[in-house]
């Protein structure tokens, strides 16, 4: 069991690392902008179930894991970057019209796939949760079932900040005129390139 005395600083911890706006955040905003909040939601669903295999990876092994599918994450890492860069091209030259039967015409399951795939191309939030999650282990209880316990927390806090963004923009973006929505488009769209980007030239630690 989590020892009690741990959970309110873990808390505050597990806010900072999910409240930063990062790629996940920034794929959630377009897709909640583009088709609604269900469409973000379901980006949520699909980061959550990204989160959810990186917090197995931790608490099965972190280091021996990595050494056996090193390989596997330079791919994965440079398919989520590519993505993110395609995806990004296609905010900036968006029209900024809304499409309100979009959300209703892609299907649930593409946008969940979009948001493993970006959750899982940064392996650096697999790296980091290996790093974060251990500091708040306790040595005389069970590690995996520790981490386990440390990891549905952290995704249950992710999802409610993620999913206050997806709900807001998914609310507001009816009230936003073309051009706010367009310029939003492009700022985001150059979040994302920028961001594969970075992820393309991050080394293996």
């Amino acid at each position: 069991m989590i020892d009690t005395a741990v959970i309110l600083p873990y808390l505050l911890a597990c806010l900072v690392f999910t409240i930063v706006p990062g790629p996940s955040v920034s794929v959630v905003i377009a897709n909640s902008l583009a088709g609604g909040t269900r469409a973000g939601l379901l980006t949520i669903l699909g980061a959550q179930l990204s989160m959810l295999t990186m917090v197995v990876v931790v608490a099965v092994g972190l280091e021996a894991v990595m050494g056996l599918v090193a390989g596997a994450f330079d791919i994965i890492k440079l398919i989520g970057a590519a993505y993110l860069v395609w995806i990004g091209f296609k905010m900036i030259r968006s029209s900024g019209q809304l499409d309100i039967s979009n959300g209703t015409r892609t299907s649930p399951g593409r946008y969940i796939w979009q948001g493993a795939l970006v959750s899982w191309g940064n392996p650096k939030s697999l790296l980091f949760l290996g790093a974060f999650l251990p500091q708040f282990i306790n040595p005389a209880q069970s590690t995996f079932t520790q981490i386990l316990i440390l990891g549905l927390i952290v995704m249950v806090v992710a999802c409610v900040t993620d999913g206050l963004y997806a709900i807001c923009i998914g609310r507001i973006r009816h009230l936003l005129s073309t051009a706010r929505i367009r310029m939003v488009n492009r700022v985001s769209g150059f979040v994302l390139m920028a961001g594969g980007v970075w992820l393309a030239l991050q080394k293996r630690a």
